[in-house]
């Protein structure tokens, strides 16, 4: 029994679990401006998406940061006072999990013809709705999110150092691949998505504040929604 504590912390992973759920399932929180402002769902238009997206990644923010707020407060201050070396830290597993990735998508792309992961093109499809207000949901709001529940609860959950970069990597990775996806195969994009994954869960684990993966993570977004808007 004293083994298995330190690979999972049963408390935790309870908790973790029904976060995830939420995570999971925020999306229903996008009712509750359809309610308010009588909303025809037939009819919603593509803006209109992207603005109740938003509105749903701020009310999960504000809920796990109520939650968390405590450890927060204390990782931004571990954060803070050792800034330049958790930068340090947090790009040079960024490149190796970017590069990583890139090779993976490459291989994806060119060798068995995918195309672009189906994620991909629904985010690119609702950059080109409102391409500034979705550099702050997707660039912003949803890294912070997602670093919580997928490195922060993880962490919290699963003690042993690789168990909780594998999970994180691979739970990160099919959540990204598997909600959107049209063919198996398509399973093959967990990979590029999963080494994103294993590079912010490696950073964290290596700083001990979430604030380096979450800085990371939306250094990467952002780049990316900034690229596709600008280009």
């Amino acid at each position: 029994m004293e083994k298995i504590k330190n690979f999972i912390n049963w408390k935790n992973l309870i908790l973790g679990i029904i976060l995830f759920i939420v995570f999971y399932f925020s999306s229903y929180f996008q009712l509750i401006p359809i309610m308010i402002f009588n909303m025809d769902l037939k009819n919603i238009t593509g803006k209109e998406t992207v603005m109740l997206s938003t509105f749903s990644n701020i009310i999960l923010l504000l809920i796990l940061f109520l939650i968390f707020r405590k450890e927060l407060i204390k990782e931004w201050k571990i954060f803070r006072q050792k800034f330049l070396e958790n930068i340090d830290i947090g790009v040079k597993y960024w490149l190796i999990g970017l590069g990583i990735m890139m090779v993976s998508n490459i291989f994806i792309n060119i060798i068995i013809n995918l195309g672009r992961a189906a994620n991909e093109q629904a985010v690119q499809e609702m950059i080109s709705y409102l391409p500034w207000l979705m550099l702050i949901n997707a660039g912003l709001i949803a890294p912070f999110t997602e670093e919580i529940i997928f490195r922060k609860c993880f962490k919290k959950a699963f003690p042993n150092k690789w168990l909780f970069i594998i999970l994180s990597a691979l739970v990160f990775g099919s959540l990204h691949v598997i909600t959107s996806m049209t063919s198996a195969i398509e399973l093959l994009y967990i990979i590029p998505y999963g080494a994103l994954g294993a590079a912010f869960a490696y950073m964290y684990q290596k700083t001990d504040t979430v604030f380096t993966s979450i800085t990371m993570h939306m250094f990467h977004n952002t780049s990316l929604i900034l690229l596709s808007i600008l280009v």
